[in-house]
């Protein structure tokens, strides 16, 4: 008797086990997909005669999300999430994507990748992303920033 409670009792933290998981995923996925919102903000340009002579394309490597250096642990909507790496990628046929590595709860860790078209005006990039909304991002140096919902996604050169 005590064995068959014990083994409900394993199958029963196992099934919960599994249902958080499932549900950090989406939830993370969302956190990523900056380009999601269709309020984003967009930093400040410092430099605006600079940034615009900028040419934006290249891959910048993701250095901080919401302040904190990669990799780091961020909260969300009161939820904690590991981000251990990313990439943006601006190319010149007016397209970019972005890939984030990044560990749920559950610790498996999991790849987001998005895409999106842009269009440049001076320093600010408008990104529409694919089955999503847009958000825009500032050039300044070999920096891009991206504010989605007042968390600042930092990317560099």
């Amino acid at each position: 008797m005590k064995s068959k409670q014990n083994e409900l009792n394993g199958e029963q933290r196992q099934a919960t086990r599994h249902l958080l998981q499932l549900c950090w995923l989406p939830l993370f996925m969302v956190l990523i997909c900056a380009g999601c919102k269709q309020d984003a903000k967009v930093a400040a340009d410092s430099n605006p005669k600079a940034a615009a002579d900028s040419n934006p394309v290249g891959t910048y490597a993701l250095e901080s999300v919401a302040g904190n250096k990669v990799p780091c642990t961020v909260q969300h909507e009161g939820h904690a999430l590991g981000v251990q790496s990313g990439s943006f990628t601006i190319k010149a046929d007016g397209t970019c994507s972005t890939k984030t590595v990044f560990v749920p709860p559950s610790g498996t860790e999991a790849t987001r990748e998005v895409s999106a078209t842009y269009t440049k005006e001076g320093s600010r990039l408008t990104m529409q992303w694919q089955g999503a909304g847009t958000t825009t991002g500032t050039m300044e140096g070999s920096t891009f920033t991206m504010d989605n919902e007042g968390m600042l996604f930092v990317y560099r050169k």
